[in-house]
This record gives structure tokens, C-alpha cells and sequence, in this order.
């Protein structure tokens, strides 16, 4: 067993299945989950422009990145002493909406969002070359997790899980590496409690004084697999609006803002349980008021399995390891792309049909786990993925 450091995060901590979140696919009128409308900002928020960095002709990496170079967004750090460090991965909830906007999302370097269970989703936010003073709410772990956590080599900020999730997790490799709620865990893990709702938040700033304390390795890792390169690859299709829909009570929406040169979110404000009445609101970070938006939009097709023997309860995992298709959105244009990860260690890095790296654009990247053969079609520019079932 390899979780004999554990302890020194769960002393507060009772890892019994946390409450479930239930968002049925099929939603009768009386059903708890009645749409609720995400506050829209008294102002339209303000989003600054994409960095311009005087980029190298030939890009960075995948490999050999320069000292002072996020192997995760491929742009300078303002701060490069923080990337002699592990990346820290935060647990984010996307439901319930009266829960929105979440904070500290804005400062991630890289966000995936996957499917959880019975329509739901949460995120996983990578911080690197940033730090985030307040990230909230902070939600349990899923089977997922685990890729995330050794893709990156990271520390992993979670709320508990189901038994058997919490099991995989204290006993692998990197057990000494998961913080939980506890004495031994403040300040920088900590309750907030906006409007009563007794979040769970963290202070990635002082993530690395707990570590330290702990004797817990820190040290900086090999995150080599992503190319940059400012430079529109060839070969691309305009892609002014993409839909992600993951189910009725979960879908969201990326417009190209060719101002700043980002792709902006929005997210469901109600059910949509026929596929005509989905209405959106734009997300914001409610910590610093910014949009959240991205630089690369990346959607990875990827096969699922059901780890629940119950056929009427869901615990999916999206099996992320091997390569398959992708599709990634950068300045307004869309590409098909290859994903390929070969070893647990590894980074997800995208590949064109020659075995290439294709060339993320320097800066933040969104990741939509979907299944193996999402539904995909068009609308005019627009371009719609659906999320199905593959178990």
C-alpha cells in the first residue's frame, strides 16, 4: 500500500460517499432540479486580449521548454519561481446553478470537464504558473481524477469521494500528494460561506507552505506533450460558436471573441429536456469579475466504462490512455486532430494525420471529455457536440 503518508490530511475527514448530485436524463415537471438562472453582471465583463508574446518562429515544445516557459499554456510566467513546482488540480463543481459563477476558474492554466454521473459534470482546474487566492466550491473525486493526477504529476485538492474512488486513490503511488479538509490542511484549505452555502475553498498560494511542512516531494516535474506556436496552422474550418451538450441539464456554448481572440463560455441557465429550450448565460470568475474564456477549446473522444455492476446507478471513467479523435478550436477556426497518450505518465498531446504535434495557441486551454463517438453536427458556422453514451 502506498498511502502510508495520508493520514496527515485526514484526520477532520470521514470518507464515506458523499450525497449525490441526481440529474435524470428524462426530468418530470415536479422534479427538484427546476431551472434556475445564473446572476447576470450588472456590467458586460471585460475581457483582456489574448497574450501576444514575441513568439518564437519554430514555437515551444513539446519538448526542451526554456526555464521560464509553462509547459501548460506555453507562455512566459510572470512569476517563473512557480513553475518549480508540482501542479496543483482542484476539484470544481458545475451543479447546482445556484452554486455559479465558481471562483478562481479564470486563473487555471488548463480545465477539463468530464461527465460524473446521471447527466452532471465538474471540472478539474489545473493551476501552474498561477496561483488562485480563492477557489471554490470544491467538490469530491471520480474515478477520472486519477488520470488527471498522474498526467500531471500533481497535488490534488478534493472533497472526499465514494468508498471505492477514496480507495483507489489512498492506495496509488501518489497518495501523499491528495489533500483533504483537516487541521493539517489549513489555512489554505478553508470553509467559506457566501449566502450560507459553507463552501469548501482553497488558496493555491498556500498550498506549497503545507507541503513543505509535510515533507511532501514538490519539486518541479517533467510535463513535457504540448506544442505551441502563435502561428493559425493550414487546414482548419471557421468555427465562430461550438456547443458542447452533455445532457439536458448540462450544456454550454464557446463564441469567438475575435477582439480578444479567445473562445468565451456559456453555460445552461434551465433544463432542456427536448433539445428546443436551452438558454444560456455567460460564466464569469466571481473572484475577479473576468470571463471565462479560453485560448484553445479541445474536445477528446475518448471510450468510457462503467465501474458500477448496479445497472441504475452510474460511476463512469473515461479511459484515457492510448490515442483516438480529437478536435481542438483556436482564433476562430477548428481542426481534427489525433489525442494520444501512451503511458500513464504522459500528458495528453494532439498529433495531425502525419503523427505531427499540432500546435496548441499559446495560453489557456479548456479540455470536454466526451465519448468515443460523440453526435456531431452543423448549424450554419456553428458546430454542435453531443455527448452519447458509449456503455
Amino acid at each position: 500500500m502506498h498511502g502510508k503518508r495520508f493520514g496527515i490530511f485526514q484526520d477532520l475527514i470521514n470518507p464515506a460517499s458523499p450525497t449525490p448530485t441526481t440529474i435524470p436524463t428524462s426530468l418530470p415537471p415536479t422534479a427538484t432540479l427546476q431551472p434556475t438562472l445564473t446572476p447576470t453582471p450588472t456590467e458586460t465583463p471585460t475581457l483582456a486580449p489574448s497574450p501576444t508574446p514575441s513568439y518564437p518562429p519554430e514555437g515551444y515544445g513539446p519538448a526542451n521548454f526554456p526555464e521560464n516557459v509553462d509547459p501548460l499554456t506555453g507562455l512566459k510566467s510572470d512569476d517563473p519561481g512557480l513553475l518549480n513546482r508540482r501542479p496543483i488540480i482542484i476539484k470544481v463543481e458545475n451543479l447546482p446553478r445556484a452554486d455559479r459563477p465558481q471562483s478562481g476558474l479564470s486563473q487555471a492554466d488548463i480545465v477539463y470537464e468530464y461527465y460524473t454521473e446521471e447527466g452532471s459534470t465538474r471540472f478539474a482546474a489545473i493551476y501552474y504558473s498561477r496561483d488562485a487566492e480563492l477557489v471554490a466550491p470544491i467538490r469530491s473525486a471520480r474515478h477520472f481524477d486519477m488520470h488527471i493526477i498522474r498526467m500531471y504529476k500533481g497535488i490534488f485538492i478534493f472533497g472526499s469521494a465514494d468508498p471505492r474512488v477514496f480507495a483507489r486513490l489512498v492506495n496509488a503511488e501518489f497518495s501523499d500528494r491528495l489533500i483533504l479538509e483537516s487541521e493539517r490542511s489549513q489555512p489554505a484549505v478553508f470553509r467559506q460561506d457566501p449566502n450560507g452555502n459553507n463552501f469548501l475553498a482553497t488558496n493555491t498560494r498556500l498550498i506549497g507552505e503545507i507541503l513543505s511542512r509535510e515533507k511532501v516531494d514538490n519539486s518541479r516535474q517533467n510535463l513535457d506533450g504540448m506544442y505551441f506556436n502563435q502561428v493559425l496552422p493550414m487546414g482548419g474550418e471557421a468555427a465562430p460558436q461550438i456547443f458542447v451538450r452533455f445532457s439536458a441539464a448540462i450544456y454550454n456554448r464557446w463564441d469567438y471573441d475575435a477582439n480578444t481572440g479567445r473562445y468565451l463560455r456559456f453555460s445552461d441557465t434551465q433544463n432542456d429536456l427536448n433539445g428546443a429550450g436551452e438558454a444560456y448565460a455567460q460564466l464569469i470568475d466571481l473572484q475577479n469579475k473576468q470571463p471565462i474564456a479560453a485560448d484553445n477549446l479541445v474536445i477528446l473522444c475518448v471510450r468510457h466504462e462503467d465501474r458500477e455492476p448496479n445497472p441504475q446507478v452510474e460511476m463512469p471513467d473515461a479511459l484515457l490512455l492510448g490515442q483516438g479523435d480529437a478536435y481542438i478550436a483556436r482564433d476562430g477556426q477548428i481542426y481534427k486532430a489525433q489525442w494520444k497518450r501512451l503511458s500513464e505518465s504522459d500528458p495528453v498531446t494532439l498529433v495531425d494525420d502525419n503523427g505531427n504535434p499540432f500546435a496548441f495557441k499559446p495560453g489557456q486551454t479548456w479540455i470536454e471529455v466526451l465519448g468515443m463517438s460523440p453526435q456531431i453536427t452543423k448549424d450554419g458556422a456553428a458546430i454542435r457536440f453531443t455527448f452519447l453514451k458509449d456503455w
